[in-house]
């Protein structure tokens, strides 16, 4: 089992993010439904009761979704799985500003493929050791990746003019653009996103090389996402969450009507 902790910092607050992340997945969901491929949203509803990070939050909003992918995962999956099987489940607990979201197959892989991302997010600049409270036999295990939304490689296949931290200025806040290397050092406001990532693929001959693709999608899914998150901040900053769940109830509706028609769209594996 690989395990890494991608650490986004952004120029925003972290009351802010919780907004912007949300408002970002339903936007994003969008762009990567259609042509029979994309995002069903089954669940959308509160909890209580459930004990996240040794019981400090256990409340707030569980959903639960299957993204039909086919063209997102690696040429050699595909050739090896049954059709029909490329079906994702995510179940995810936003106790905010903790979050914990469990990806995996049950149609195929069952209990041999599992993806654990534990989140929190802080007002800091990414530098604490230990948010999770990792035991030290993990801690060993743990690999800390940053990622820096301003200077870090993008797929030109993803890259977009519009959506590039270097060049945007928000008309509302007056924050960015983001230049040098150094810049997260001299903005107000500014957190960290945790990302805790566990990934385990048991198939023989592939175990390596799968988790190792898993790592590279989920820092390219990352990096995007967050540049995404800053650079439209003109389009969910002020909405409140009675908003936000309204435009979560919208793209459902939306996501439906998407998933069955037009072409296939969003971030396609990268070539084998």
């Amino acid at each position: 089992m690989l395990i890494k902790e991608y650490r986004v910092t952004l120029p925003l607050t972290v009351e802010e993010y919780q907004v912007a992340q949300l408002f970002s997945v339903a936007e994003a969901s969008k762009n990567n439904t259609g042509g029979g491929e994309g995002i069903e949203v089954l669940k959308n509803e509160p909890f209580t009761n459930v004990p996240l990070l040794g019981g400090k939050y256990n409340s707030g909003q569980y959903t639960y979704k299957i993204y039909h992918l086919a063209s997102k995962v690696p040429t050699f999956i595909r050739y090896l799985a049954p059709k029909g099987s490329l079906e994702i489940h995510e179940e995810a607990w936003n106790a905010y500003p903790y979050c914990k979201t469990v990806i995996t197959n049950p149609g195929y892989m069952k209990e041999n493929f599992v993806i654990c991302i534990e989140s929190l997010h802080l007002p800091d600049k990414g530098d604490k050791e230990n948010v999770h409270e990792l035991p030290p036999e993990k801690l060993k295990q743990r690999d800390v990746v940053p990622i820096d939304i301003a200077n870090d490689p993008v797929h030109s296949h993803d890259y977009k003019e519009d959506e590039d931290p270097t060049k945007f200025k928000s008309k509302k806040t007056g924050r960015g653009p983001l230049v040098g290397p150094n810049w997260k050092n001299s903005v107000q406001p500014v957190m960290t996103c945790y990302k805790l990532v566990y990934a385990e693929f048991k198939w023989f001959g592939l175990q390596n090389k799968v988790e190792q693709f898993i790592h590279k999608s989920e820092r390219r899914l990352f990096t995007n996402f967050h540049r995404q998150v800053f650079c439209w901040i003109d389009r969910w900053h002020g909405l409140t969450m009675d908003d936000i769940r309204a435009i979560e109830d919208k793209t459902k509706e939306e996501l439906e009507q998407l998933r069955t028609k037009g072409e296939v769209r969003g971030m396609k594996a990268d070539a084998e």
